[in-house]
């Protein structure tokens, strides 16, 4: 398990986002089918477990669906967030009045299914890259509303962050650079713009971009969109001077190529926007 690396999610977002998604399921009139079936003083237990190999991410959200809905009804996980699961393997018992409990499946089954999917993909590509010294790192790009819960996914799975947001760090890009007049001209514009503890990215595409933005003073480089026969001379013209960060085109079958060229991070949309669902189910027994 990497509990211990994955950081926590603010309670603030957590308690949010639960009230926002049953607010959307339940409506004004709340379960229909449930109050129209079950007895209102009924109890089950339900077991949520892993219907395929992967790795768990979004329990605390789950945890607090169960606690909004109220109704006594208690959340038991048997493994932590970050935590490899076979199938078959039991992730929560759920035990507790039946309609708060029928309630909540679908909200829960959501978030975990969504964000386990998104830490399992992330684990695959960590694993390929293994004993290279590259970290897997996500991007911007990821649904709307559910970033923060996104980007803890990839952590579950052994991945880095990007920045989480615009505001967080420079990124100069092509479409920056085009118009600031050159990459070396958009790096010492920043450099010049930015606070000291403000941290500065910028993309090349080739390497004559590369040594513009080296003799610039860049630390920290993007290289977009190279083959692997450029990334390694891009390491080789860098000579440790800069870390260097691969992106674009990064594919599962394409990632351990890229890392055993040298660079120091490779970020992939693949994690996040490619990302299937984890395959978990929610058997509820009445008693």
């Amino acid at each position: 398990m990497r509990d211990t690396l994955i950081g926590a999610l603010p309670p603030a977002l957590v308690e949010d986002a639960v009230r926002r998604t049953l607010a959307e399921d339940l409506g004004l009139a709340g379960d229909l089918t449930s109050q129209a079936t079950i007895p209102a003083e009924a109890v089950a237990t339900a077991t949520l477990s892993a219907r395929e190999a992967g790795v768990i991410a979004g329990l605390p959200l789950a945890l607090e669906v169960f606690r909004q809905l109220g109704g006594d009804v208690s959340f038991d996980p048997r493994v932590a967030d970050g935590a490899p699961v076979t199938k078959g393997d039991i992730v929560a018992v759920v035990s507790g009045n039946a309609r708060q409990l029928l309630a909540g499946e679908r909200t829960t089954l959501n978030f975990l299914n969504h964000l386990s999917g998104i830490a399992a993909h992330t684990h695959k590509f960590v694993e390929a890259v293994a004993g290279t010294g590259a970290r897997i790192c996500d991007t911007r790009k990821t649904t709307p509303g559910l970033r923060a819960f996104e980007k803890y996914a990839v952590r579950c799975g052994g991945g880095s962050n990007h920045r989480y947001a615009l505001s967080d760090a420079i990124l100069i890009k092509d479409n920056h650079i085009a118009v600031a007049g050159g990459a070396g001209k958009a790096y010492r514009a920043a450099r010049a713009a930015a606070g000291h503890l403000v941290a500065i990215e910028i993309e090349v595409t080739s390497l004559d971009e590369l040594a513009e933005v080296l003799d610039a003073g860049a630390t920290i480089v993007m290289l977009d969109n190279m083959d692997n026969q450029l990334l390694r001379a891009a390491v080789k013209l860098n000579d440790g001077r800069a870390r260097l960060e691969a992106s674009g085109g990064v594919t599962l079958e394409r990632v351990r190529g890229i890392a055993e060229t040298g660079v120091d991070y490779i970020s992939s949309s693949q994690i996040t926007m490619g990302a299937r669902p984890l395959d978990l189910g929610l058997d509820v027994e009445i008693q």
